[in-house]
């Protein structure tokens, strides 16, 4: 095969190597060019969907604040100017929502279920905040329904920043296993470009075995021929275009005009030698430590949060106002568990001190009115459940149970074993459900429907049975008589 492509090769004309060699040339040159903006779009491409993700994530939180300061604005002052502000605020979070990358395959299952979480609140977030903006501000159920839309906020907020922890943290992980590759990246050019070179060296050889050998040849006599000296074979060369025409016409001219040396013309026109094209290298410089990312806070620094209230906690006590002491560290263990707190599994104990101190301040507030009885028939120490349980669910018994009624109410809350598992029972003495409502209720948890049941109840619901293949949630209700929510934690699958 070689040698019939060395014989096309000698057999092809001048024109038409050269115009071969230039175009082989430019397919080099091609290659290389292709080769380094593949890597440049390897480099730029990873860091890229880095930083769009982490942007997306920090919009949304932004956004979300602003809807949020919107919202207290107008609801407080009902202008036609808050609105506007309002409606533009809350169309930029939706924006900002939809732009989150949601696909299960690319952003992998902790970041999808951040998200989910985030979409799924919001939903929830976004039906109850535009009933009650169609409410009477004057209206019985206003006042405690607003208070709703303040702890859903609150926790998108803490959905959103969990997100964006985990897009950063995974952003960092995808960026330092791309790092060694990163810096293999200037070898794998150097080698790319050295083959380039060596493939360039090897066209260039071979155009000059068809060109420059036999003009070498041809010179070399020439001079000779100058001297008078026509002693020597012919030249033989194995072209077969048109320099093997020449060198074959200047023999036959060497042998005719050997007696007439002083009137010879020099009818050989000396092709100018092409010169190699130098590969430009394409150094990549890697700009990696002008590439951090400034994350944008505006939320409460924590820190700030727990010394102040300890400070407020400690004047207090010095002030020999007890209450106003407990009620201070109550909060702040709340706000502390619930910025903190980022394990997805917690002690039963840890649970039970955030309900008390919960528990403590409705007590302050509501007076007589609210009671709370706590049996716990297990080592709370042991026990494993998962964080963020106990709170919403008695929360939820207090806004929906207890306080719309007059004369108040008990919540009781009963934890005991069942075989391997852990039965958590919260029940209270509210103004219960309707059967119609409760069915409508369970149905809404076995699809999804956070609208209709809460942020809180629907996100427990779904943690328990992804977390448990044998957990489960159930709600018992009767109008007038009040509610139980009871939980099944498995043990064994902690």
């Amino acid at each position: 095969m070689f040698q019939n492509i060395k014989e096309i090769w000698l057999t092809i004309s001048l024109k038409r190597k050269i115009g071969s060699f230039a175009v082989m040339v430019i397919l080099v040159m091609g290659l290389s060019v292709a080769f380094n903006i593949r890597i440049m779009d390897f480099s730029l491409g990873s860091f890229n969907v880095i930083l769009d993700d982490n942007s997306r994530c920090h919009d949304f939180q932004e956004a979300m604040e602003l809807e949020i300061k919107a919202f207290e604005v107008y609801v407080r002052d009902r202008t036609q100017e808050n609105r506007d502000e309002y409606i533009l605020a809350c169309v930029r979070s939706e924006r900002c929502l939809r732009s989150l990358p949601f696909d299960y395959e690319r952003i992998g299952e902790e970041r999808y279920a951040r998200t989910w979480n985030v979409k799924n609140g919001y939903e929830g977030y976004l039906t109850a905040r535009d009933q009650l903006l169609e409410m009477d501000s004057g209206s019985e159920d206003f006042i405690p329904r607003l208070y709703e839309i303040y702890d859903m906020q609150s926790y998108i907020q803490t959905y959103v920043r969990r997100l964006v922890q985990v897009t950063l943290k995974e952003g960092n992980a995808t960026y330092q296993e791309k790092v060694p590759v990163f810096y293999q990246l200037p070898y794998l050019i150097l080698l790319f470009s050295a083959v380039m070179m060596v493939v360039a060296l090897c066209l260039t050889k071979l155009l000059s075995g068809a060109l420059i050998d036999p003009l070498v040849k041809l010179a070399h006599t020439s001079r000779k021929i100058a001297r008078n000296d026509f002693s020597g074979k012919d030249i033989t060369v194995e072209n077969k275009d048109e320099m093997g025409e020449l060198v074959s016409a200047f023999n036959k001219m060497k042998h005719a005009t050997e007696g007439y040396i002083n009137t010879l013309k020099e009818n050989n026109e000396m092709a100018e030698l092409l010169h190699k094209e130098e590969l430009e290298k394409m150094e990549m410089e890697k700009r990696l430590d002008a590439t951090r990312l400034e994350v944008l806070k505006s939320q409460i620094n924590p820190h700030f949060l727990f010394n102040t209230l300890n400070m407020i906690a400690c004047t207090a006590k010095l002030e020999e106002a007890k209450t106003t002491e407990r009620m201070i560290a109550s909060m702040s263990n709340l706000f502390r568990y619930n910025l903190k707190t980022s394990e997805q599994i917690v002690p039963l104990e840890q649970e039970l001190k955030v309900v008390e101190d919960y528990m403590y301040l409705q007590q302050m507030r509501f007076g007589s009115r609210i009671g709370y009885e706590c049996r716990i028939d297990v080592d709370a120490r042991q026990v494993m459940i998962p964080a963020f349980t106990l709170q919403p669910v008695v929360e939820n018994a207090i806004i929906h149970g207890l306080s719309p009624k007059e004369q108040g109410g008990r919540v009781f809350l009963k934890v005991w074993k069942d075989g391997n598992s852990v039965i958590i029972s919260v029940a209270d003495t509210g103004l219960g459900m309707e059967e119609e409502t409760l069915e409508e209720l369970v149905a809404a948890l076995k699809n999804s429907h956070t609208a209709k049941v809460g942020i809180g109840l629907g996100n427990i619901y779904q943690r328990i049975q992804t977390m448990y293949q044998n957990g489960g949630l159930r709600i018992y209700s009767k109008k007038g008589r009040g509610t139980v929510i009871q939980m099944t934690i498995p043990q064994e699958e902690v």
